[in-house]
């Protein structure tokens, strides 16, 4: 068993409501009214996509690995219309995109590379040291890819999606990527961040990641915070504070300043740590 697996499943889940669900790859939790998120626990990213409700329409924020039949689960959830925007378009995030009819994208050059799918990346995430339990019944590991995608319309920053008495505002927020965003559904005081923030180590590591940018993103999260009661990451687990982002930015800045020491990781990386929050980067 992998040692990540060991401490599974994270506590914290027990304060959230179970929906039960048919799927045994995928496990669904009420993450905030009309928001059900969708975790994938067996695989080591813990990915976590989210399928936002309105009255006319919904919106799933991701759609994870590709391992599991998402839109299976997505159906039965709800049977309102269904389009998909990616908080970013990395492999673990958009795995599900092809499932869909109505895929949503960022007008970047890096979204338009990612939409054509990737075998590298998927193989790598499939190893023995990344898989917790059993995959997915029918699953084939060594066909496993990150299907290509059709971008049926582009989304920018400052945009609003209306589902219906909900209304999302997309924040662009690059840095981890060139095409992260960020969600603030100001009517319900909730702020998606993808991977700009969740509770683990941050992954700025990547050739794409812009850490100049990623600064600038954080300080414009700070500008929404008054309006923030729930802060819903896209790994690990669904929810919390709004002050995290705060020390999240203040975490960032130490690191920047060369006050934080950091620590060896595999891979050429190096690990920052400062308070609660931790950075993995690329040694310079």
């Amino acid at each position: 068993m992998p040692k990540w697996c060991v401490s599974l499943p994270r506590p914290a889940y027990q304060h959230l409501e179970r929906v039960p669900i048919a799927d045994s790859w995928f496990e669904v939790y009420q993450a905030a009214p009309g928001v059900f998120a969708i975790y994938e626990p067996h695989q080591s990213e813990e990915t976590i996509s989210y399928l936002i409700i309105g009255t006319k329409q919904a919106l799933l924020f991701d759609t994870g690995m590709g391992i599991g039949d998402l839109k299976k689960v997505v159906t039965a959830l709800t049977k309102l219309p269904v389009a998909v925007l990616n908080s970013h378009t990395h492999f673990d995030h958009v795995g599900g995109n092809w499932q869909f009819d109505v895929v949503y994208g960022m007008d970047t050059d890096f979204t338009r590379l990612d939409a054509k799918g990737s075998k590298e990346d998927a193989q790598s995430e499939i190893g023995s040291d990344d898989i917790c339990g059993s995959l997915p019944k029918g699953f084939e590991p060594k066909s496993y890819v990150t299907k290509p995608w059709k971008i049926t319309g582009y989304k920018h920053d400052g945009d609003n999606i209306e589902l219906g008495g909900r209304s999302l505002k997309v924040i662009s927020t690059p840095g981890h990527t060139p095409d992260a965003i960020c969600l603030f559904d100001e009517g319900n005081s909730l702020l998606f961040t993808g991977d700009t923030y969740y509770p683990g180590t941050i992954w700025l590591n990547r050739p794409e990641t812009d850490l100049p940018a990623y600064g600038k993103s954080l300080e414009r999260l700070l500008g929404v915070l008054p309006g923030v009661k729930n802060v819903l990451g896209a790994h690990n687990f669904p929810g919390a504070s709004p002050d995290v982002i705060s020390k999240l930015a203040a975490a960032f800045a130490e690191v920047r300043s060369g006050r934080v020491k950091g620590t060896p990781a595999p891979s050429g990386k190096i690990r920052y740590r400062s308070g609660e929050i931790s950075f993995l980067m690329r040694a310079e």
